[in-house]
């Protein structure tokens, strides 16, 4: 179930992203997931958008792999408000299942602070977890929705960002950096054209355990990049491509298609 988890919502936090614009939106992406080059994952997301508030929906089937992944299906949903420079999420859900095991999550948000969250089952706070304390529920947004990159140009300032996420579980911080510029150019992806690349740099503030192999892979990883490409002409950019290391092998997913 860990694994599983971990695989959700990896794809969830780094890869499940859409824009909003001013005007009304109804987008649908969809996503090919893969580790070691083996697909385990197809991922499915909705966006409809009046020009004031949206509604992100997001459906994946993990095919899992051997003891690696479990296969399973993980359901999430963002609402909120769009007007300003992004999104700013009212209330966040997640369901997982696999093997038989559910694993759900509700969080509201009120100006950019934790209104209330729900863990089902409950994570059992072991000696080793870091205390989620109430000013780390403060300056967050939920990870459906902090990887939108809403104006600009596709050119390096896209990078310069950062964001406090809460999952429900834990508090974590992201910062991006440009990385450079590239060319999609395969026909068998949702998009072709300049994307521009990003890395990530992912620091866990609370709620994670201290001894967990996959928080601190990832803290010290330096392999976590987006490509980021436009979504037409609308002055929005969305993730065309995730790519993080892991000692499995690659973790990517890739944009294949895209319809607005």
């Amino acid at each position: 179930m860990t694994q599983f988890r971990f695989a959700a919502l990896a794809a969830l936090t780094l890869l499940a992203s859409l824009p909003a614009t001013a005007a009304e939106v109804d987008a649908k992406a969809g996503y090919v997931l893969t580790l070691g080059g083996l697909n385990i994952a197809s991922m499915k997301v909705d966006l409809k958008d009046d020009g004031t508030s949206y509604k992100l929906d997001l459906s994946a089937n993990v095919a899992g792999l051997g003891a690696v992944v479990a296969s399973g299906t993980a359901k999430a949903s963002s609402s909120g408000s769009s007007t300003g420079n992004k999104l700013r999420s009212s209330a966040f859900s997640l369901h997982t299942r696999a093997n038989g095991d559910t694993f759900d999550v509700d969080v509201t948000f009120a100006g950019g602070d934790v209104g209330s969250f729900k863990v089902e089952p409950p994570i059992i706070d072991n000696y080793d977890r870091v205390p989620l304390e109430r000013r780390h529920l403060t300056g967050v947004g939920d990870f459906l929705s902090a990887f939108v990159i809403k104006g600009g140009t596709l050119d390096k300032s896209l990078c310069d960002r950062k964001a406090g996420i809460f999952t429900g579980v834990e508090r974590f911080n992201i910062a991006m950096r440009f990385a450079g510029m590239d060319e999609a150019t395969s026909a068998r992806t949702g998009y072709q054209g300049p994307v521009v690349l990003c890395s990530v740099d992912y620091n866990p503030v609370s709620g994670h355990f201290t001894s967990s192999d996959i928080t601190n892979y990832l803290a010290d990883s330096d392999r976590i990049v987006i490509w980021y490409a436009p979504l037409g002409t609308t002055g929005y950019f969305i993730p065309y491509r995730v790519l993080l290391g892991t000692n499995m092998g690659d973790l990517s997913m890739v944009l294949t298609g895209l319809s607005f």
